[in-house]
């Protein structure tokens, strides 16, 4: 179905005007928190608030409360968001404006990745025992152990690996093992834990879970073990994710529910506070995994966290031929 001429007269309104342009484009990087956006148009809340209320209202961006913040992306899907996207890609690249606006968000995501890999770097040798404050590890592994399978794979993928707790619970059924992780103080740890595991055949890395380099379809068992709550952008890395599982393989997500512990926020790098059912549903269909069995965990204490278990298994490929 088209847009009518008001319909596309309002999308184009709604865009047509510097700041609210200027949004789009940086939008189209990355989801982004209004006090960033702030930052980086150099402007006031209010201003910016008003902007971003104009192109909700236009159905050209989302907005989602995630505790005390609130977070703006690009709207997935609709006639308006493939006018924008027309929009965006005839921009010249260079324009001075916008290219100040990258260099600014570039700036803030480089101080938002300096202070998590400062976290990380301290909290390292602790990190098993921070995770366990916040839910039963034993009942979490039992479950990604039985989301996997029993059955033998040819590659598991662990990106975000941390300490490898993964990778020494899953590698064993595996013939090779990748593990990814941006912090060396993390892979280093998760060496040593390997090495004493006996695992000779997993193969850790420094590498970046937004462009893993890993080929498409390439292995049999992708696990994101609580990373997404800290990255910006975890549709992308859902998506990235999807890519290299092949046919027949699955993607186990391990993440916490919605919550409003703003601290975790405030002391331990969280950026989003856990991630609703259907937010995850949406990702994984867009990255051709659209049935998910879902398993919640309670917390052991009243205050504690619900960590959920997302387990998609992409159609084999006669299947998705067929389809």
């Amino acid at each position: 179905m088209k847009l009518s001429a008001k319909q596309t007269v309002d999308v184009l309104r709604a865009a047509g005007e510097p700041t609210r342009l200027r949004i789009l484009a940086l939008l189209e990087r990355e989801e982004l928190a209004v006090l960033e956006l702030c930052r980086v148009l150099d402007q006031s809340q209010p201003r910016v608030s008003r902007h971003l209320k104009l192109l909700a209202e236009a159905g050209l961006v989302e907005r989602f409360p995630d505790g005390a913040w609130v977070f703006y992306r690009l709207s997935g899907a609709g006639r308006e968001q493939e006018v924008i996207g027309e929009v965006l890609a005839r921009i010249n690249p260079d324009d001075p404006v916008l290219a100040r606006d990258r260099r600014k968000l570039d700036d803030v995501q480089a101080e938002r990745s300096e202070a998590a890999q400062a976290y990380f770097a301290e909290n390292a040798a602790q990190w098993d025992r921070l995770r366990s404050l916040y839910v039963s590890d034993a009942d979490v592994e039992a479950q990604v152990v039985a989301a996997a399978g029993a059955h033998r794979v040819r590659r598991l993928v662990d990106l975000g690996s941390g300490t490898g707790r993964m990778l020494t619970l899953l590698a064993p059924q595996a013939d090779h093992a990748i593990g990814l992780d941006l912090s060396q103080q993390m892979l280093n740890i998760a060496r040593k834990q390997v090495a004493e595991a006996g695992l000779s055949h997993v193969d850790l890395r420094h590498g970046d879970i937004f462009d893993t380099r890993l080929p498409d379809e390439a292995a049999d068992l992708v696990v994101v073990h609580q990373v997404l709550h800290y990255l910006g952008d975890p549709a992308a890395a859902v998506k990235e994710a999807g890519r290299i599982v092949a046919p027949g393989g699955k993607l186990i997500i391990v993440d916490f529910a919605p919550h409003k512990h703003e601290f975790l926020r405030e002391q331990h790098q969280h950026r989003r506070l856990g991630f609703a059912d259907d937010e995850m549903a949406r990702w994984l269909a867009e990255a051709d995994l659209p049935a998910a069995a879902l398993t919640a965990l309670p917390p052991n204490q009243a205050d504690g966290l619900t960590v959920k278990i997302w387990a998609a298994q992409r159609a084999p490929t006669a299947l998705r031929s067929a389809a």
